[in-house]
């Protein structure tokens, strides 16, 4: 160990208590970063291992019904490795216990051989067997919220029949995991599951031998897609085909693709917040040990040591500072990232999500925190490199003292000696000051952001379950009605009020982007789906054009007044060109909604309605419930308030833990940050103060001026630091917003007024730390001549 080595150690332990309080800075952004890069790869590997084991399809595409033989004719597209085709219908369940109708899809599965695609793994009991009679298999996630096992029996009408199902096993499929109803961004285990029954049975239940409905197929090396898609299309086309469609745009697996781009997000957003902020934090504190070391940095040139082994020295110390940030970081990384994949169990079924730690992930973390604190400490090492040992030897050149401007305009006759002395000080060394005010205003900053995701999640569940959806329960029907079907619903129990809808399956394209959706008719003066603006206001359905919401009209990049080409991907499939009369402000999913008879007049089928929204008197909400359940033309039935659950336990608990974890890091942070810096100004200061106290000031008015000095910076930095922290806000916001589920900036006063009481709350507990060093402060030892 040479002689630098030793200095190293001694100045590491003189400041323990600063290059700690740096290293848990740098240590909150790289558990971040390593935290999500660890849950990136870990929901990566479980997603592509289970996609292959169990054959995810490729291609996938829904029908009204075909012959068997149309699925040879799919097999022998080029490029197609395996065709699957089966049978899904809905069905409406009645779960013993439960007041609300629940709905199901069921799927077929092979009498007597194993699925080519989409093969099941069995979580418990077995698959249903061939000779079985109504045997099904169900998905886990409804199991789990219905208290379901291997034996239980649920109620179901099949094709209008009131049956009894046994449940022969729990199942995962490729194809759910994540497993929310036809059309919708949620789940709702309690209300909707996925079944599995026996081919034979299934077709025989629903006069489908011989047919299919539904089919999906595996694709070769090398073959494009795109074109498999368009001979899909132009093979169902006869057969009531709704439009194929690629992996990327299956329902489940959207869902987890969007989850892992939030966290690409997150893992870039805010271990760049952090690491700036210890890439500044690196500097300040090297640049103080630079100018109270002066003497003994002329010494050891003098002595010898050449200018690059003196600035080698203080690089090694902000390495220190790296390396325990990175052991820090890397074991609360690993540590929450296993707590977030227990989460991630509750809504992505996988066989196995195990926590993968990502060794990349530390390689990178510690090359990013080196560079970080390396690009701080680069002004720092080039001072001491450029200091000769004479100019070292000497005393710093006194400052010019005067009268602050305040002073000087007369404001401060009446202030106290503390205060006009902080004012001057501050005012002498206007770079100094501005760099802690920085300091502060950074630590406020962060502050702000954990709070905006709290904010932007409450005002998602008031937006969408309230301002937007204003009925009690969505009835959906098993086909598109006349609207007589309207009237039989409002006679039913409890039923004040309910308006139409009608939902159809369409191909929206501008240029060469495409979206496949279902375009919902409304009526033009309905009060309970109401289509909002930016700006919260009601928008009244045009009677031509399609109202798309904000994000889709990004998506295909499309303004109002532009023309979007509209391919109906049901009934006759008719093409249309259709205006975009405006845009609409929506939180979940994507949408296009277009007034009620101008989307039936288009479609050119008469009156028809899908389902209606309905408003039920609270006294008659189970009576309403019973009846729904025996309307054999229902078959979901869709209530708000289990949706505003849903996304409360999802999306919202998902978001929710990450936003308390990053507030946790961001107090920790604004208090490491405030703390170095009154750290700083007493190191930097302790001669001057002892010096009054030596001249005859009492200890309070000595700590006047070092409390007066931070109070005026903190003042000064919490306008700016609110400032920046909702630049942060917009920013990170914008790298995690996706087409599933978005967050509005809402920046409240009450969380500026957090960020604020944090920062002022740390500034009064640094500065006591600071007032209590200053009292026993040797004021012998820090007056005797340094030369």
């Amino acid at each position: 160990m040479t002689h630098l080595d030793l200095k190293l150690l001694r100045d590491l332990r003189a400041l323990k208590s600063q290059v700690l309080a740096v290293a848990l800075v740098m240590a909150c952004g790289l558990a971040m970063m390593i935290m999500t890069r660890s849950l990136i790869r870990s929901l990566d590997a479980a997603r592509d291992d289970y996609y292959e084991r169990h054959r995810f399809g490729h291609v996938f595409a829904s029908l009204q019904r075909a012959p068997l033989g149309v699925a040879d004719q799919l097999a022998a597209i080029p490029g197609v490795a395996a065709v699957e085709p089966g049978i899904a219908r809905q069905v409406t369940l009645d779960l013993p216990g439960r007041d609300e109708p629940a709905s199901g899809l069921i799927h077929s599965i092979p009498d007597r051989r194993e699925a080519r695609l989409g093969k099941l793994f069995v979580r418990s009991g077995r698959l249903p067997d061939a000779e079985g009679r109504l045997e099904v298999a169900i998905s886990e996630a409804f199991a789990e919220a219905n208290a379901l096992r291997p034996g239980a029996r649920i109620a179901a009408l099949l094709n209008g029949r009131r049956v009894e199902l046994r449940v022969s096993g729990v199942v995962l499929s490729p194809d759910f995991v994540f497993e929310a109803p036809p059309g919708a961004a949620l789940p709702d285990n309690r209300t909707f599951g996925v079944f599995w029954m026996r081919e034979a049975e299934l077709a025989e239940a629903f006069n489908l031998k011989g047919a299919f409905n539904t089919v999906a197929l595996s694709l070769g090396p090398g073959a494009a897609e795109r074109e498999v898609i368009a001979e899909v299309d132009r093979l169902l086309r006869p057969w009531g085909g709704l439009g194929a469609y690629g992996r990327r745009d299956h329902p489940s697996d959207t869902r987890v693709a969007d989850e892992i781009d939030v966290l690409r997000g997150l893992s870039f957003g805010f271990p760049l917040v952090f690491l700036s902020v210890a890439a500044f934090m690196t500097n300040a504190v090297l640049g103080r040990q630079i100018t109270l070391q002066r003497e003994q940095i002329a010494i050891l040139k003098a002595f010898g040591f050449s200018d690059r082994a003196v600035a080698l020295h203080f690089v090694k110390f902000a390495l220190v500072i790296v390396l325990i940030g990175t052991v820090l970081g890397a074991v609360g990384g690993w540590l929450l990232g296993g707590k977030l994949v227990r989460m991630y169990h509750l809504f992505f079924r996988f066989p196995v999500l195990e926590f993968l730690p990502a060794w990349s992930a530390l390689l990178g973390a510690f090359a990013a925190s080196a560079f970080a604190a390396l690009a701080g400490a680069l002004g720092a090492v080039r001072r001491v490199a450029r200091l000769a040992p004479a100019e070292a030897m000497r005393p710093e050149p006194p400052e010019d003292f005067r009268p602050s401007l305040p002073e000087r305009l007369g404001l401060l006759r009446h202030a106290g000696v503390s205060l006009r002395m902080a004012l001057r000080n501050l005012s002498r060394r206007p770079w100094r000051a501005a760099l802690t005010a920085a300091a502060l205003a950074l630590a406020t900053g962060i502050l702000v952001v954990p709070n905006a995701f709290r904010d932007g999640i409450a005002h998602v569940l008031d937006f969408q379950w309230d301002a937007i959806q204003r009925q009690t329960a969505i009835v959906a029907f098993n086909e598109a009605n006349s609207p007589r079907a309207l009237a039989d619903l409002r006679q039913l129990p409890g039923v004040i009020h309910a308006e139409p809808f009608r939902s159809v399956a369409v191909e929206l394209q501008a240029g060469p982007r495409t979206r496949r959706l279902g375009v919902q008719g409304l009526p033009a003066g309905g009060e309970l789906q109401r289509v909002i603006d930016a700006r919260g206001r009601p928008i009244v359905l045009p009677e031509r054009g399609l109202v798309l919401s904000q994000v889709l009209g990004e998506v295909l990049g499309v303004a109002p007044g532009d023309e979007l080409v509209m391919r109906v991907l049901e009934g006759r499939r008719a093409e249309h060109r259709v205006r975009v009369a405006g845009f609409s402000e929506d939180f979940a999913g994507i949408a296009a909604h277009m007034e009620l008879e101008s989307l039936n007049r288009l479609l050119g089928e008469g009156d028809r309605i899908s389902g209606a929204f309905v408003t039920v008197a609270a006294g008659s909400w189970r009576e309403f419930l019973r009846a729904v359940k025996e309307t054999p033309a229902a078959s979901r039935v869709v209530i708000k308030e289990a949706m505003r659950r849903s996304f409360r336990e999802t999306t919202a608990q998902s978001i929710g833990l990450i936003q308390t974890i990053y507030l946790v890091f961001a107090t920790t942070v604004a208090f490491g940050i405030v703390y170095n810096s009154a750290r700083i100004s007493l190191s930097e200061r302790q001669r001057e103060l002892a010096t009054l106290r030596v001249l005859g000031f009492g200890r309070g008015e000595v700590a006047g001026v070092l409390v007066a000095e931070l109070v005026l910076l903190t003042l000064v930095a919490l306008p700016l630091g609110l400032l920046i922290g909702s630049g942060f806000a917009t920013a990170i916001l914008g790298a995690v917003n996706n087409e599933t589920v978005r967050l509005p900036l809402v920046l409240t006063p009450s969380n500026y007024a957090f960020a604020a009481l944090v920062v002022a709350l740390a500034t009064a507990a640094s500065l006591w730390f600071a007032c209590r060093r200053l009292d026993r402060l040797d004021l012998v030892g820090v007056l005797k001549a340094r030369d």
